[in-house]
């Protein structure tokens, strides 16, 4: 160590480094788990991999950390360096292995187990680095202490600012080089009694110019794994609080994917928006006030606005960057043909449900057109206690209508739902249940595709009529849409509930059987 510096200042300096290395490792973990959940849905199962894969390595690393006797601020500032160049580059390695090997959970795992073991390895070194300037009860409290700290830096920072502000990509580049700087620190406070001090002074450069290459580069390689991982050109991404938005044009076909998922095709969503839209507006006996949940792109909107006794749509959308982008973007508002910038058109960029908890009006009509249920953070806009809470706000005579994922590819998650809306009491309700009606549609991007439809009154398919314009709709096409062919036709399941979320294993059954 050099004469200059202090032992209180060469332990203040180990304890920001080590304050810096807790919101790394957090940081790497957040990150492994937000690009598993974007590339293969059920969050909640990629992130619990993700974090025991995790929390088990570190224990492994501390108990290698014994074995470490001679050269602690070397092996301390070389570990350093391997977590910068692992973590670093930990983005672009899920993605190369998504969308070049067939194993994406082998790369995966060994990411998490590297770099945790790594982390777990370095905490008990800092503590024996530090033991000359603090006694054990000290070191092992102040190096916990920064530890906590920086983990809830890091979560708070990574979805409220590096998600929405740098992409995943130059996040992780980001903490790379920041552990890198915690390697040239090391290198700083141990300068004088280094063993190879030449050697590790390289590697620390060596990566730090690896790493700001990968920032430099970040765009061309974004593009790269887009390309791999869409169909068509990517014209537009953007990382939000909520989601990744991507949208891709092949020739005039535009795609919406969120998270990677599709939501719609330009090619054929007018079936879906047909579908869903107007047999609940022919059935319903006002139009004044429709509540729209999710459809923050326009499109249900659309189709509604073709009614001219419409007095008021609300949409209630959670991400602004999406009504934003279909209310301005020309492409899209051509799409939607302004559906959002009409007059009778409010949007409350707000959670569907604290929006329901909060909102005191009756609607005629309540269209639910929010992303399949293949998590739980979306599962729960599928149970009871939601449904309940949107018949509190149906008119006496009002609709729901909801899409329903595919009766095909998921029967027995559509199922589940129709179950469930058919067992949630209804204020209204004169009878013993709803009144509940299933159908379909086709739409070839999507197959077979579900919807239900309920009210507390007599729901009569039979007098459906187009009375609009459709391009997909007509009088033989709605005689066919409430017939289930045997193998999409009604099987008992069991509730969808907050507190089992039974939907989400039927929908990751039925989808796997068909794309595993």
């Amino acid at each position: 160590m050099p004469r200059e510096l202090s032992p209180n200042r060469a332990n203040a300096i180990l304890l920001f480094a080590t304050f810096i290395i807790a919101i790394c490792g957090l940081i790497y973990e957040l990150l492994a788990g937000t690009i598993s959940s974007y590339l293969l849905g059920d969050s909640v199962f990629q992130f619990s991999i993700v974090i025991g894969l995790f929390m088990a390595a570190m224990g492994v690393g501390s108990f290698l950390s014994r074995f470490v006797t001679g050269f602690l601020a070397e092996t301390f500032i070389f570990v350093q360096c391997l977590i910068a160049v692992i973590g670093g580059f930990s983005a672009y390695l899920l993605f190369f292995a998504f969308s070049h090997l067939e194993n994406y959970s082998l790369f995966l795992f060994l990411i998490s187990i590297s770099i945790g073991t790594l982390v777990g390895l370095e905490v008990p070194i800092v503590i024996r680095l530090l033991k000359e300037y603090r006694i054990l009860r000290l070191n092992v409290s102040n190096v916990l202490t920064a530890d906590y700290i920086g983990a809830l830096g890091a979560s708070l920072f990574f979805p409220l600012v590096l998600v929405p502000q740098l992409g995943l990509f130059r996040s992780a580049l980001l903490f790379g080089l920041l552990n890198c700087l915690v390697a040239m620190l090391g290198i700083y406070v141990f300068f004088g009694s280094l063993q190879m001090r030449k050697r590790l002074i390289t590697a620390a450069i060596g990566t730090a110019a690896l790493l700001i290459t990968g920032f430099i580069l970040v765009n061309n390689i974004t593009s790269f794994f887009q390309n791999r991982l869409y169909t068509g050109e990517v014209i537009f991404s953007q990382n939000t609080p909520y989601q990744n938005i991507t949208l891709t044009r092949d020739g005039q076909v535009i795609s919406l994917y969120l998270n990677g998922q599709l939501q719609f095709n330009s090619l054929d969503e007018y079936r879906y928006h047909e579908s869903l839209v107007h047999p609940v507006m022919s059935l319903a006996k006002r139009h004044n006030n429709i509540l729209l949940l999710g459809a923050g792109d326009g499109l249900a909107a659309r189709e509604l606005l073709k009614y001219n006794d419409i007095k008021k749509i609300t949409i209630v959308d959670l991400d602004p960057a999406i009504t934003d982008l279909f209310r301005n973007n020309p492409l899209l508002t051509e799409l939607n043909n302004h559906a959002l910038q009409d007059k009778r058109v409010r949007i409350i960029n707000e959670d569907a449900w604290k929006f329901l908890e909060k909102s005191t009006e009756l609607y005629d009509v309540v269209i639910v057109d929010l992303p399949d249920p293949n998590d739980i953070s979306v599962s729960k806009l599928y149970t009871r206690s939601f449904y309940s809470l949107i018949f509190r706000h149906l008119a006496l005579d009002g609709i729901v209508v909801t899409q329903a994922t595919s009766p095909m590819y998921a029967r027995e998650a559509f199922w589940c739902i129709k179950n469930t809306i058919a067992a949630t009491p209804s204020r209204f309700q004169l009878g013993e249940t709803l009144e509940v009606l299933p159908y379909h549609s086709y739409v070839p991007t999507f197959g077979e595709w579900g919807f239900v439809m309920a009210s507390a009154r007599k729901l009569d398919w039979a007098s459906i009529q187009a009375t609009v314009a459709t391009r997909y709709l007509d009088a033989g096409t709605l005689a066919t849409m409430t017939s289930f062919a045997p193998d999409m036709a009604e099987v008992d399941t069991e509730l969808n509930e907050l507190h089992t979320h039974k939907l989400v294993k039927y929908y990751e059954a039925g989808w796997r059987k068909w794309f595993h």
